[in-house]
């Protein structure tokens, strides 16, 4: 057994004593649905959560992965009758669910772990709760940036040297990373959600270096074949890559990161809603807080949550979530439609 499964066992042995209780042998067993990520998440919680989960409970638990905007679609086609208990979906699109009147209250007698979350992770009206806390920055190919003598980038605009031109991946509009180096181009040129049009002419000059428009989300392919050396992503994403040995750096740039935050929800209606509550506490409990910054390099949102030294440099802190600005979602959902009809004329076509 490798060390990783040992601490997934032990965790998810941890996490049978604190969800739900003892059990109740008697109980008829019910199947819990949760929606959510695939890859790497599905894993985690397939090995550190919902074994524990499952044991104290007395119930099952089936996973269907999928990304966040496939998992609302299937939410608004179960609407009148919902036959997922729990959904996994990025902020934004959590924003759009809500909207919709997808999602329930969390209740503060079973989630009695909401008080110890931090402000960045808690969501208005407690309808859904942060579980994992992201960033999103720069990356880059920190072998090819010393033997070509470039500096390493410290800002968005430091992308738009042209000796990248050709070797940097470009994030589209339609996934997080994209939207992101929009928000902070926007930012820098001293707009904002509500005034995008600096940050068009910030990424127009960025993208003028891109080989690619990525629209999956996960740009490790072009860093390992060598297409490209830079791009805007993902903490966690790159320290997974790094993981592996690949010779790459994330960077907090200095006109702030942006916070990528998991969230856990009650579907409005769901079939096992109790059930479901209990979910939402349970993945906020410290051991699994732990297991998934240690399978996924996701920052604990929840006070209290200590790491090992080493992972703690490698996810996103709660020091840095201090400098980590809430994004006004209802206004870029509102808006999204319209800037990605823009970026589309505007900077992939140009």
């Amino acid at each position: 057994m490798t060390p990783r499964s040992l601490t997934a066992v032990l965790l998810a042995g941890a996490l049978a004593l604190t969800a739900c209780g003892p059990p109740t042998p008697s109980a008829a067993p019910d199947t819990l649905v949760i929606a959510g990520y695939g890859g790497s998440y599905e894993e985690a919680f397939k090995q550190s959560v919902i074994p524990g989960f499952e044991k104290s409970c007395s119930c099952k638990v089936t996973y269907i992965a999928g990304s966040s905007t496939d998992t609302v679609a299937k939410l608004k086609a179960q609407k009148a009758a919902p036959q997922i208990d729990v959904a996994l979906i990025d902020d934004g699109v959590q924003n759009q669910a809500v909207e919709a009147g997808l999602l329930a209250e969390l209740d503060p007698k079973t989630v009695t772990n909401l008080p110890k979350v931090i402000d960045l992770a808690r969501l208005p009206g407690d309808v859904g709760v942060g579980f994992s806390l992201n960033a999103t920055g720069l990356a880059y190919n920190t072998d090819y940036y010393a033997e070509h003598g470039l500096r390493p980038p410290e800002r968005l605009a430091d992308l738009a040297d042209p000796k990248l031109k050709g070797k940097l991946v470009m994030p589209s509009i339609t996934q997080t990373y994209g939207l992101g180096a929009l928000l902070m181009a926007a930012k820098v040129g001293g707009g904002s959600e509500q005034d995008i049009g600096p940050g068009f002419t910030g990424v127009k000059k960025v993208a003028a270096n891109a080989v690619t428009f990525d629209t999956t989300a996960d740009v490790s392919n072009y860093f390992l074949q060598g297409q490209a050396v830079a791009t805007v992503w993902g903490n966690s994403r790159v320290q997974t890559l790094a993981k592996k040995g690949f010779p790459i750096k994330f960077v907090y740039p200095e006109e702030g990161a942006l916070p990528l935050i998991a969230t856990v929800n009650v579907v409005n209606k769901a079939p096992h809603a109790d059930l479901a509550q209990k979910f939402v506490n349970t993945l906020l409990e410290p051991s699994a807080q732990q297991a998934m910054a240690a399978s996924n390099f996701n920052g604990p949102v929840v006070e209290g949550v200590t790491l090992d030294p080493a992972l703690a440099e490698q996810v996103v802190g709660q020091e840095r979530a201090a400098d980590l600005r809430k994004l006004d979602w209802a206004t870029i959902n509102k808006s999204r439609s319209a800037w990605t009809d823009r970026w589309n004329k505007e900077i992939e076509s140009s």
